[in-house]
């Protein structure tokens, strides 16, 4: 009878998994699955964090730069990111679980015209046009009501992301095959998008699997019930193993135990919503301490920093740095979950590797100074 993994062979599984060999873009997203978006550069977006670990000479900004040339979408799965265009099918056309009332599909059908007849809009564009106001936002501020009917348009699958101009969306009409609304089709689109987060996030402890599916109704609310099915038969026929108390599961297809599975000496700083960090109920069961995301803590709370990167050695994440630019300098703070950084010239210079490795990637521009 097959040896259970241990609590080291999940952690080293969960590195090398999805740190595979850098490939092209387009190939690294298929791997993936999904990237997640983030806004916030600090000093870069969480998605160009997350693929020069995995895209080979990926510069910050690549993504955008060649977002219209490849078979990818800015869409909705879990959270919002980028995913590539096959997947799609999973989701749409997409039933939003918040109805509109008779004016807005009004607005929306004038704009979805307004679209189709110029190809493209950018959403100032539409705010000349139509002239829609504001809107009271979900943080109780107010926003412009024609840029937040066009991201509902685009959940709504009506619209589609065309490309960006300095980081704004440029719209465009989107085009979704109708689905099969039978049954059976419902549950295998169900199944296909559990199948798809679980090689995304694998080995994920029970409670993390059943999270993730729940974070599914934002981007299929209409097939919630769908995915509840689906969860059941997949704790059935995953691979799983229960460990000090905690059951883990990954897909049946791969072997958490195998001799692939071997860190490399490399140090790397991974992007807050990496699939190496992204669930902190796991990160905490393999690396033993709390890290968390504290860009909407306020400054006086912060014990990690407004945008800590965890950095990673070997299978472990030991620690943290908030990355700035001052002038053209790039200055590392770092932090340590043991109090300190490991001893030894091997880690000091795998560090300095992988700073002049992000300095490469910031476009090759800036210095490294501290």
């Amino acid at each position: 009878m097959p040896t259970s993994p241990t609590l080291d062979d999940l952690r080293r599984y969960a590195v090398a998994r999805t740190l595979f060999t850098p490939t092209t873009l387009l190939t690294a997203i298929r791997r993936l699955g999904f990237v997640q978006a983030d806004p916030i550069r600090a000093p870069a977006r969480a998605q160009d964090l997350t693929l020069r670990h995995r895209v080979k000479g990926y510069r910050a900004g690549d993504l955008e730069r060649r977002y219209s040339r490849l078979p990818i979408e800015e869409d909705f799965l879990v959270n919002y990111g980028f995913l590539p265009r096959e997947h799609l099918s999973l989701m749409h056309p997409r039933v939003s679980s918040r109805p509109w009332d008779a004016s807005t599909r009004r607005k929306a059908a004038d704009v979805l015209a307004f679209v189709q007849e110029r190809g493209a809009v950018h959403p100032r564009e539409v705010d000349q046009a139509f002239a829609h106001g504001r809107v009271t936002n979900y943080w109780g501020g107010t926003s412009n009501a024609s840029t937040h009917l066009l991201d509902g348009m685009h959940y709504r699958g009506m619209l589609r992301i065309h490309r960006r101009e300095r980081g704004t969306r440029i719209y465009a009409l989107a085009e979704h095959a109708e689905a099969d609304a039978s049954e059976q089709a419902q549950m295998e689109r169900a199944a296909a998008l559990i199948d798809l987060v679980v090689r995304k996030y694998a080995p994920l402890p029970a409670a993390s699997l059943t999270y993730l599916v729940r974070l599914l109704d934002y981007g299929a609310p209409h097939l919630a019930e769908q995915t509840r099915l689906a969860l059941k038969l997949a704790k059935e026929q995953l691979a799983s193993c229960t460990v000090e108390g905690t059951t883990w599961y990954w897909p049946t297809d791969e072997n958490p135990r195998s001799r692939r599975h071997v860190p490399d000496d490399r140090v790397r700083l991974l992007a807050p919503f990496d699939p190496v960090v992204w669930d902190r109920r796991r990160f905490e069961l393999l690396w033993g301490w709390v890290y968390k995301f504290e860009a909407y803590t306020p400054a006086p709370k912060r014990q990690y920093g407004y945008y800590a990167l965890p950095l990673l050695w070997h299978d472990r994440v030991m620690g943290w740095a908030n990355v700035t630019l001052r002038g053209e300098a790039l200055q590392p703070v770092f932090g340590y979950a043991a109090g300190r950084s490991p001893k030894g010239a091997a880690f000091r210079n795998a560090l300095d590797d992988e700073l002049n490795r992000f300095s490469d990637f910031l476009m090759g521009r800036y210095a490294i100074t501290g």
